[in-house]
């Protein structure tokens, strides 16, 4: 996947979720009607018009045990499944536009938020090596879309795709919210995001570009101003991260880290892979399993690495808070 808008034609690149629903074993469902059962116990609507359905919200926080209901949602409208985790900055930007445009299509769409660090099978399934990833479900088939934050612009452009690909597919419904009339959502619309601190801009406005160097130069700047600015410091660590993994094979990684698992260098690659791909115990394990081992340089670019790892994840995380007691130990 890229970070480039897909074209209508491009929106084929299917994802395999057979690690969640063994569609093998069952007759393909139709597009579930008026009168379906409908997922997460909402009502049908009982309009005979294209199988719309009422659900609980337009936007719905979905996991590994309850995707089967996107799957069946999908029959009747293109669901967005968007990747993300709380310790991440680009998704923090790129979510509430998400939501904002769901609310404006008015049912047409359906956003399906997925938390990455909960919900280690969809990140395999949908091949999420970095966060936020973006998807498409329709129909029941998933499609890759982009990965990393966009603008608002471009992300529109891939909503109208989708509805594109969707229509042809035969899925053109709508849903309505329990207890709102289908306008309703795009009257209330959803809240701008903040504006961001000028360096924090500048960053992000960089990682769009791909251009990480200018990225790193403007949190640093922006730390220097101020120590405490604990949002750019898990920038900082964000797009050190996406840096470091620019242009390198995940497939490569993984195998010089199996060769050498005494390979400090090769393990922290692989960390590096772990943590964007959402696997954030994966990476502090190995790495303080690590620690014991080695010393000088190699121990100190493990601490290093995992102190920022912590900030990245959040200092107050459960695992972090493990993770930190445990180098301690080793280190003291």
């Amino acid at each position: 996947m890229s970070n480039i808008p897909p074209t209508p034609a491009g929106l084929r690149g299917a994802v395999d979720l057979s690690s969640l629903v063994d569609r093998a074993q069952r007759p393909q469902q139709p597009p579930q009607s008026a009168g379906a059962p409908a997922p997460q116990g909402a009502a049908v609507d009982g309009s005979e018009t294209g199988g719309d359905l009422t659900v609980p919200s337009l936007v719905l926080d979905v996991t590994d045990q309850s995707f089967q209901d996107v799957l069946q949602l999908s029959s009747v409208v293109p669901v967005i499944v968007d990747i993300w985790a709380e310790w991440c900055g680009p998704c923090k930007q790129l979510s509430p536009i998400l939501e904002q445009l769901t609310a404006e299509y008015a049912g047409r769409v359906v956003l399906a938020k997925v938390d990455a660090d909960t919900n280690p099978q969809l990140v395999q399934a949908f091949q999420a090596q970095s966060i936020p990833t973006v998807a498409a479900v329709i129909g029941g088939r998933p499609l890759g879309l982009f990965v990393g934050a966009l603008p608002e612009a471009q992300v529109r452009d891939v909503f109208e795709q989708v509805l594109q690909a969707a229509e042809q597919n035969g899925v053109s419904g709508r849903v309505t919210v329990d207890g709102a009339a289908p306008a309703d959502a795009t009257e209330q619309g959803e809240p701008e995001p903040e504006p961001l601190p000028p360096h924090h801009q500048a960053a992000y406005d960089a990682i769009e570009q791909g251009d990480y160097a200018t990225a790193i130069a403007e949190y640093k700047t922006a730390i220097a101003q101020d120590p405490h600015d604990q949002m750019a410091v898990a920038g900082l660590a964000q797009v050190s991260l996406l840096d470091r993994l620019d242009g390198r094979s995940a497939d490569d990684i993984r195998a010089a880290a199996a060769a050498g698992p005494t390979d400090v260098p090769a393990q922290l690659a692989v960390a590096d892979l772990d943590v964007a791909g959402g696997h954030v115990e994966d990476a502090l394990g190995r790495l303080l399993d690590l620690v014991p081992t080695v010393f000088g340089e190699d121990r100190e670019a493990l601490r290093v690495r995992l102190v920022e790892y912590f900030e990245l994840v959040g200092t107050e995380d459960p695992r972090v808070v493990a993770a930190r007691r445990r180098l301690a130990s080793a280190l003291y």
